[in-house]
């Protein structure tokens, strides 16, 4: 195994970079469940199968997906928030792979960008121990 050198200050702003951008977008997913819930039930409809999703199970989801999505940005149990970001990122995007296999449909393009965010996911989770710029969890 080789080694690379890089200063503590690049990887951290990188990785809090990564990390911000990854809220973001996980951010304005939580938003979508309590401004547009029906938009939630025809999500887990088409992609997880699961029928007539009420909007009170909508707000729950979102609630709950929101304390994780500030636990995720804030480094709060950084390595089981960040895993649990992973995991439902990766879900999503496995869950669209009808949509890879047609790129140049209806709104399939945007299903793409996907892909960057799941190496985003993989990347902080896996040097989560570097990320420390406003983060609560330990520096390594």
């Amino acid at each position: 195994m080789s080694t690379v050198s890089i200063s503590r200050s690049k990887l951290e702003w990188s990785l809090f970079g990564l990390r911000l951008g990854v809220f973001i977008v996980f951010l304005m997913w939580t938003l979508d469940k309590f401004v547009n819930p029906g938009h939630a039930a025809v999500v887990m409809k088409v992609f997880y199968s699961v029928p007539n999703l009420s909007e009170n199970i909508a707000y729950l989801l979102g609630a709950a997906q929101l304390a994780l999505v500030i636990s995720f940005l804030i480094g709060f149990q950084k390595r089981w928030a960040t895993l649990i970001i992973l995991i439902m990122h990766l879900s999503s995007t496995l869950v669209s792979f009808g949509r890879y296999m047609d790129p140049w449909g209806p709104s399939n393009l945007l299903f793409f960008a996907a892909w960057p965010m799941l190496a985003a996911t993989i990347t902080l989770y896996l040097l989560r121990e570097y990320d420390t710029k406003f983060s609560l969890g330990k520096a390594a």
